[in-house]
Order: structure tokens, then C-alpha cells, then sequence
């Protein structure tokens, strides 16, 4: 038997969110959110330039792939036209 409440652990209230806001401001001070938050965010822009560029790398390493799948379709598409008309 599955136990869903540790599947939806991150249903929370509007209460739950202002506690754990509250902690934290407790524990890092009204000083440490902007670092902490700033650090985030970069963490979360070199994760995205990261995983953009992993896409970049396939996208150039199977275009030329993409572009022949593409053309046989084409193909297939024509014959199949021929041989319906």
C-alpha cells in the first residue's frame, strides 16, 4: 500500500509557507535572505544554461539525422499518395 501523504509533501497551506519563511528569516536574519536568495539564483541560472546547452549539443549532433528522417517521411508520404490516387 502506497502512503500518499508522502507523495504530496509539497501541498502546503499558506501557513506551513509563512512558518517555514519564518524560520528561516530566524535562523539566517533579514542580512542573510538576499545572499541566500542570490545564491539561488544563480544556481538555478548556470542548472538552466547548463541543461540548454546539453540540448544544444544533440540538437547539433543529430540534425543532420533529424533532416534525413525528415526527408525519407516526405518520401513515404508521396508514395503513399501516388498509390491512393
Amino acid at each position: 500500500m502506497i502512503n500518499f501523504k508522502y507523495i504530496l509533501f509539497l501541498n502546503l497551506g499558506g501557513g506551513e509557507v509563512i512558518l517555514i519563511l519564518f524560520v528561516i528569516l530566524l535562523m539566517f536574519g533579514g542580512k542573510g535572505i538576499p545572499n541566500i536568495a542570490r545564491t539561488l539564483g544563480k544556481g538555478i541560472r548556470e542548472f538552466k544554461n547548463a541543461t540548454n546547452e546539453i540540448q544544444k549539443d544533440i540538437a547539433k549532433s543529430t540534425g543532420g539525422l533529424a533532416n534525413e528522417v525528415e526527408e525519407q517521411i516526405q518520401v513515404i508520404k508521396k508514395e503513399i499518395d501516388i498509390e491512393k490516387e
